[in-house]
């Protein structure tokens, strides 16, 4: 079992491998982990979210959906039973505002109250940033933090004293390549993802009396999904108006599959991407001054394409359009 190991999870053309910091025995399979296990997602109505939501059924996890968006998360829940052996009562949809701190403790015991437990928090909730700060209001900062970071703390809180009592249980985060490194156009994602990065590995080592606890993050690279669509602009309220192209984006489904992989063998840290955004992990941790130069040459074309009209995430693959 890969039991509380930092791997990366390499991603190439031909073949998907983990990659433990030292020697481990083989990882256990995540059907066999996470059967009957109550997960609770937050961020279930879209993205890695919703693919969790549906891998998970697939598996047999007892599930709550929680998301703002309550038709989305009813439309996920009939596609969980649709695909599964679930039975009605298996899924749950809840609510959840994740800015609406003061009703996250009510929440939780409704949770409790329909399941009595709480195996597996998956921590997805958030919104991404496309803007230059220079551009951008401070209540857009605020908002990020409020809502990526203080949201998640305010769950967690809730959460987490219940799987200390029953000495067992998983609290996953799904924070960024942004967490680790930077980017421009998303530094205060990036700055709430690097706080979430910060928390939960202090809060690993003041829970090292708890074995039975693991407090594991996920950094993915980019991932098919409408996290750009819904991202922050430089207003509040403001949407983005260029397209996403997906098309060198790993897929969701791969993304999730792998969050599971990890989740079922209580990895404390992941780095899910393709090429060549994981080299880019690889050279954030063991090379930080060649990082910081490589993203300056990089972070140019990335403003310069941004400014052009073209979706960030292209960038580095589309040449800029004429003004």
């Amino acid at each position: 079992q890969l039991k509380n190991q930092c791997v990366c999870v390499c991603v190439c053309s031909c073949r998907v491998r983990l990659v433990p910091s030292c020697k481990v025995p083989p990882d256990v399979p995540a059907e066999r982990v996470l059967k009957g296990r109550v997960v609770w997602i937050t961020g279930a109505s879209s993205g890695i979210g919703e693919e969790l939501a549906y891998q998970l059924a697939d598996v047999g996890a007892r599930l709550v959906l929680s998301a703002r968006r309550e038709g989305e998360l009813e439309r996920v829940r009939r596609a969980c039973l649709e695909r599964s052996r679930l039975r009605e009562e298996d899924v749950v949809v809840l609510p959840l505002d994740l800015l609406d701190r003061a009703s996250h403790r009510e929440i939780t015991a409704a949770v409790l109250r329909h399941f009595g437990q709480i195996d597996v928090l998956v921590n997805n909730g958030g919104r991404s940033q496309r803007s230059l700060f220079l551009d951008s209001d401070v209540d857009v900062y605020k908002a990020l933090m409020e809502l990526n970071f203080l949201g998640t703390v305010s769950i967690t809180k809730e959460v987490l004293p219940h799987m200390i009592r029953r000495g067992t249980g998983t609290v996953t985060t799904v924070s960024s390549i942004v967490g680790i490194a930077g980017a421009p156009l998303s530094t205060g994602y990036s700055a709430s993802k690097h706080a979430l990065q910060g928390f939960f590995n202090s809060l690993r080592s003041e829970l090292s009396d708890n074995p039975g606890i693991t407090i594991s993050t996920i950094c993915p690279g980019p991932v098919q999904s409408n996290i750009v669509q819904n991202a922050f602009t430089e207003e509040l309220g403001k949407s983005v108006s260029a397209q996403a192209d997906q098309q060198h984006k790993m897929t969701t489904p791969r993304c999730a599959r792998l969050i599971l992989v990890g989740v079922a063998n209580r990895v404390w840290e992941m780095w899910i991407g393709q090429q060549p955004f994981l080299s880019y992990f690889y050279v954030w941790q063991y090379a930080p001054t060649l990082a910081w130069r490589l993203t300056n040459i990089l972070g140019r074309k990335r403003v310069r394409n941004f400014k052009a009209g073209l979706d960030a995430d292209s960038a580095y693959f589309t040449k800029a359009k004429a003004s």
